[in-house]
């Protein structure tokens, strides 16, 4: 137990949250195969990174990602905001603060990048892990439910995060 604790030391300490690089996105695109039953096409990924490259972020390991957000702003809208494309980190690398500080560092870049007021996205209902880490840690809050949202089935919690504005 006490070796266990210590490599969990070492790993906290070793992980880098940094921008996307594009030889990252095939690293992000497996981290997305690995961990979630939504997955996307390698185009998808491209796509992002050459409409919103300020929005990518990778958590990274000795070179490993083991994490990513894939953000974007949604440009048609009323107001300027974010959404929340896809958000994942490898099994071994949760419960670590991880998912938190990558959604942190898109949320900034949002603001201070695009001047958003908000950002959204979208959960399975039955994700108890992912909808505390959005409601009670980040303070997401649900908007609504969108019935059969996922291919499964599955409904979906719309959520939204409203950017405080900082004044001075």
């Amino acid at each position: 137990e006490f070796h266990s604790i210590i490599r969990l030391h070492l790993r906290i300490k070793m992980v880098t949250i940094r921008r996307a690089t594009m030889p990252d996105l095939i690293e992000m695109q497996r981290c997305n195969l690995w961990c979630l039953p939504e997955n996307y096409q390698y185009k998808y990924y491209l796509y992002h990174a050459m409409s919103w490259p300020h929005l990518l972020f990778v958590a990274d390991v000795d070179g490993k990602i083991v994490g990513y957000v894939l953000a974007k702003m949604e440009e048609e809208a009323s107001e300027p905001h974010g959404h929340i494309t896809s958000i994942s980190v490898l099994r071994s690398y949760r419960k670590l603060g991880i998912a938190q500080k990558l959604l942190t560092a898109a949320h900034e870049c949002m603001v201070e990048n695009f001047s958003a007021k908000y950002v959204s996205l979208h959960v399975r209902v039955s994700n108890a892990a992912a909808l505390h880490l959005y409601r009670d840690t980040l303070g997401y809050k649900v908007m609504g439910v969108e019935d059969k949202y996922y291919a499964d089935g599955e409904n979906a919690y719309d959520m939204r995060k409203t950017f405080e504005i900082k004044s001075g």
